[in-house]
């Protein structure tokens, strides 16, 4: 069993989206162990983004990612991290299958609603950045 965390980014909840990503994610059969709406401060999108610090599109990032409320969910299943982002689909818009979230949703690599780890490392400091130990059911 893996964890991983999504975030639905200030579009997706913007457009109401968030039921519907939910509802892939469940039917595919992921577990939500972790969910809250939350309006991300700036400490946290610098802790969340610190692997793009000094890149030209870091402020960007901080500044999108604080423009509206998100909703943090925490997902366990095998292979979790794989399979959401495979869900989720390529981050370049033209790259984005039908059937993913993105290749749905979205047309602009800037908004493109979701946020899913890469790696069990990542989504374990990902996790604790979103979630409070208590936060997440056993």
């Amino acid at each position: 069993m893996e964890r991983t965390l999504v975030l639905v980014k200030p579009d997706g909840v913007r457009r109401q989206l968030v039921g519907e990503i939910l509802s892939r994610f469940e039917r595919r059969g992921f577990r939500i162990v972790g969910l809250k709406l939350v309006q991300p401060t700036r400490e946290i999108a610098e802790r969340h983004y610190a692997v793009h610090q000094g890149k030209a599109f870091y402020e960007s990032l901080v500044s999108f990612i604080t423009s509206g409320p998100v909703v943090a969910i925490a997902l366990e299943g095998p292979q979790a991290i794989r399979l959401v982002r495979q869900m989720m689909g390529a981050l370049k818009p033209e790259e984005a299958a039908p059937g993913t979230i993105r290749g749905d949703f979205t047309n602009d690599i800037q908004t493109n609603l979701v946020h899913g780890s890469d790696a069990p490392e990542t989504a374990a400091a990902e996790l604790a950045i979103w979630f409070g130990a208590d936060e997440l059911l056993a």
